[in-house]
């Protein structure tokens, strides 16, 4: 989504690679480039002017330090544009920060939350996701109240949103909607619960007659926090509706929505320094488990393409059984990698995203994302062939490489012969590789933020290096050609690998020999 952003900042990068002092000069021509790129992006002009000025302010006027210590006391060579990129992030999160510890305040139970915003920005969809949210993070017992009562079945996907989670929602028809988010908190007290979330109704625009309606709600049920639900792709105009709402309702705080689509960013800078009142939540997807935190310091990372490492091991803790995983790393780096760990991995995968929101989040990817061609549908099209081995197949991958049982799986999974030799070229590869990583995984170390992870065995089930491509091979430790080449048929080039380096074992003489007796056999024949 911030890709817009992201070019900008990457772009200066590049060019204060080489700087080897910051002057005015310089410092000027990288903020041009910048307030290119923020305004773009929908950035709002005047917080693009404020955020220049700070970064050049402390650009100028700060010292800048050769050497920095890091936490364990080592001691890292710093350059005047590594400096100024610092400048930049810690400005980007001061931008959008700082922010509570614990989004939701609390009150005497049950906790109110009320949802506010524009028709079609996703407010009902939200209280789903934070009702799971409630249940997971705090392990609560929430009720959603249906206020929307002009939505034709606004109601009834509050339902089955509710039925699917086991969330309670309550509604009436035909009923006043500041009566029905009264009646909502009572039947909260009757049920033990501890949190009311109540769906509002929205409009195209905002207008008095919205805004009457809402204060009357607000004014009756005292909700302890109130959330601007803002779609990111509307722009600028989210501003201008966040202002709108704040100055009628004195809003808590914000939930961005639509974070995964293809908007530029502009508003979930802008509205923090606009308005005052911070980001809580952001969502990305339609699931309703789909919704996270807001660190700042995650965004400004993600921006500067430094990736969000923290964000990622949220997610992989999230949809990993830790001893299932456990199990399976130790079997795949102990040499039993076969099609069932494989195919857990893609599962896990997709539970954790796109293809292409994992790439952003990951240190080594981002700035990739924009240069690779990431297709998901490449994941079903691999479970498809995996699915339509057998049982015997899939624990003994070996036996694929017969030419009978490469045709059965392509027809069963409607793919070509020639894709199912190629996942046996890439699986292939990528078993000998698990079976390198046994031996030395200390090199994951070196990777930033991997460092911080508790158990690189559980990191080493998720080899994305397998799925992309060779987007990674600076990242991987050095291997012997002749090792990676084993168990591959002869003329096949592994991805990322070029020239020489990838070269077969010369053929001994011997088979030198032979090569030559066939060859004159042949023309004999003919």
């Amino acid at each position: 989504m911030f890709e817009t952003i992201s070019k900008g900042f990457r772009d200066i990068t590049q060019r204060m690679r080489g700087v080897r002092e910051l002057n005015e000069s310089n410092i000027d021509e990288a903020l041009r480039a910048i307030r290119a790129s923020l305004l773009e992006a929908d950035v709002n002009y005047h917080v693009v002017k404020r955020f220049l000025n700070s970064v050049k302010e402390r650009a100028i006027g700060e010292e800048v330090r050769v050497s920095v210590k890091d936490a364990e006391g080592k001691v890292h060579k710093v350059t005047p544009g590594q400096h100024f990129i610092k400048i930049c992030q810690e400005e980007l999160e001061s931008l959008m920060g700082p922010v509570d510890e614990e989004p939701v305040k609390m009150g005497a139970a049950p906790t109110k939350i009320m949802l506010v915003g524009l028709q079609g920005s996703g407010k009902t969809t939200t209280a789903a996701k934070l009702a799971y949210w409630l249940k997971d993070h705090y392990k609560a017992k929430p009720v959603m109240v249906a206020g929307d009562v002009y939505r034709p079945a606004a109601a009834r996907q509050l339902q089955v949103l509710g039925e699917s989670m086991g969330v309670d929602v309550y509604t009436r028809a035909d009923a006043d909607p500041v009566d029905i988010c009264r009646e909502g908190i009572d039947y909260a007290r009757k049920h033990g619960c501890d949190f009311v979330i109540f769906d509002t109704a929205g409009r195209l625009a905002v207008d008095d007659i919205l805004m009457s309606e809402l204060s009357e709600i607000a004014e009756e049920t005292k909700p302890e926090n109130i959330f601007l639900v803002c779609d990111a792709m509307i722009g600028r105009d989210a501003v201008n509706t966040a202002v709108q709402f704040n100055e009628k309702l004195n809003l808590d705080g914000f939930i961005m929505t639509k974070l995964d689509g293809d908007a530029r960013g502009g508003a979930a800078l802008s509205i923090k320094e606009v308005t005052g009142k911070p980001i809580r939540f952001i969502g990305e997807g339609e699931q309703v488990d789909k919704l996270k935190i807001f660190r700042p310091e995650g965004l400004a990372s993600r921006i500067l393409g430094f990736g969000d490492i923290v964000d990622i091991m949220v997610d992989f803790e999230r949809v990993v059984d830790e001893e299932k995983a456990q199990k399976d790393a130790l079997e795949m780096l102990s040499g039993e990698f076969n099609f069932h760990h494989f195919l857990e991995q893609l599962n896990m995968i997709q539970r954790m995203g796109s293809l292409r929101g994992i790439m952003e989040r990951m240190p080594f990817f981002s700035g990739l994302s924009d240069k690779v061609n990431v297709d998901d549908s490449e994941i079903t099209k691999i479970k498809a062939m995996i699915q339509s081995m057998s049982e015997k197949e899939r624990r003994n991958p070996d036996l694929m490489f017969a030419r009978s049982r490469q045709v059965r799986v392509a027809k069963g999974s409607g793919r070509t012969v020639k894709e199912v030799g190629e996942l046996m070229q890439r699986f292939t590869l990528m078993r000998n590789m698990m079976g390198r990583l046994g031996t030395n995984t200390s090199w994951l170390s070196k990777i930033p933020g991997l460092a911080q992870i508790n158990s690189m065995r559980q990191l080493s089930n998720m080899d994305f290096s397998e799925l992309f491509g060779s987007m990674v091979d600076s990242a991987l430790p050095p291997m012997d050609p002749q090792q990676m080449l084993q168990g591959l048929p002869r003329g096949y080039t592994p991805p990322g690998f070029q020239g020489n380096m990838m070269a077969r074992p010369p053929l001994t003489k011997e088979q030198k020999q032979k090569r030559k007796l066939a060859r004159d056999n042949r023309k004999k024949r003919k």
